[in-house]
Formats: C-alpha cells, structure tokens, sequence
C-alpha cells in the first residue's frame, strides 16, 4: 500500500493559502488530532500531553462534541485548541459547496457554545483531506484550512504500530504539523506511537505548542 507520510510537495504549491506546515525559528512541533473527541481515546491524548507539557489542537467532529461536551471542556481547560472538522465527518467530494458550508457552519456553531469564540479566522480541517477550489473559495473568508506535514497514518490498522512510530519521526522536524487521531480506530496504533514520539522529540529539546 502506497503511503505518503509527508505531505507531497505539490500540494502546497496547488493550495498556497492552506496551513501545511508552520514557520518557526525554533525546535516547534504542532500535534493536531482528528475525530473527537471521544471517552475511549481523548482522555488518554489529554495524559500523554500533559505528562511532557505538551499542548495540542483538536479537530472535532460537530456530533461528538455534542456528545461529550464535559471531555471538550477538559480539553480547553488543559490549554488546547478546539477546532472544527465539519459537524458529521463528511466528505468534501460528495457535497455542494453550499451543503458543505451548512456541515461546518453546524460544527462551529456547537464549537462556540463549548469554548470562547476564536480571534481572527477560525480553524478548519477536512475530513479525509478533501477539498476543491470551489470548497476553499468559499471558506476562505471566515476559516483558515489546515491540512499536515506529516500523516502518521495511525488509524491504518494493517500498519504495524512500530512501524508507524519509525515513519513520523524520519518526516517530522521544525515547523511540522502531524495529524493523529483521538479515534478507536486509531486507538491501537496510536496509545504505542503517542508517547514514544512525544518522548523522542522533547528528549531533542522540542517544544509542542498550538496551531
């Protein structure tokens, strides 16, 4: 199976307006996670950061902050970010531009309700990576997009975990931003590949802050 760990170069250059990765002067890291938050897996994120005073930015899905709300709560308490990935984890590809922007417009509204309402542009991840021009185009007034640097593919489960540890670290560096995923179906790679990487890199003397 093909994998592209990092982000191939001519996707920034396709989408120069997106966040693939950040300019930084030091040894930065930006962890972003995808599809919670959820009472299996976002607790277990929250310790692991916690425990190298590492801070993060949550992409959540609409509905599950909907449901957990008390665990979105825990989030921002513990100095991340809530940001939005569209209220059902649609995919860009099947939906108008305008029935993608009622997904999102859906997913923030439940954002603000939870945490206060961010300044400047507001924080937006697609599903799956998927977007158009015409999607972008639109969003673009009111959302920074962020997509990634580096893909751990966690959620991947015919990818070993040790595997998937080796491949993020050789991709990431200064100014990287590395998606995982708060996910049960990331959940098996992801609590073997979390601490290590965030004891790999804070043992180089990074730092992980917020997007």
């Amino acid at each position: 199976m093909l994998r592209f760990y990092r982000t191939p170069p001519v996707l920034p250059w396709l989408f120069p307006k997106v966040w693939w990765r950040r300019p930084v002067s030091d040894k930065t890291i930006f962890l972003t996670f995808d599809d919670g938050p959820i009472p299996e897996v976002t607790p277990y994120v929250l310790e692991q950061l916690a425990a190298f005073n590492a801070k993060a930015t949550f992409f959540c899905v609409g509905e599950n902050l909907e449901r957990h709300p008390e665990i979105a709560q825990q989030v921002i308490a513990q100095g991340h970010v809530l940001a939005n990935h569209t209220q059902q984890h649609v995919k860009a590809w099947n939906y108008t531009p305008a029935a993608y922007l009622d997904q999102v417009l859906q997913c923030q509204a439940v954002l603000e309700k939870i945490g206060p309402k961010p300044i400047g542009k507001k924080l937006f991840r697609p599903p799956h990576g998927q977007l158009t021009w015409r999607h972008l185009r639109m969003l673009a007034p009111e959302y920074q997009v962020v997509m990634w640097s580096t893909l751990t593919y966690d959620f991947d489960a015919l990818l070993a975990p040790e595997k998937c540890l080796d491949k993020a670290i050789s991709v990431t560096g200064p100014g990287s931003v590395v998606v995982m995923h708060d996910s049960l179906k990331a959940e098996r790679n992801l609590r073997f590949v979390l601490p290590r990487l965030l004891r790999h890199f804070s043992g180089l003397g990074y730092s992980f802050k917020t997007l």
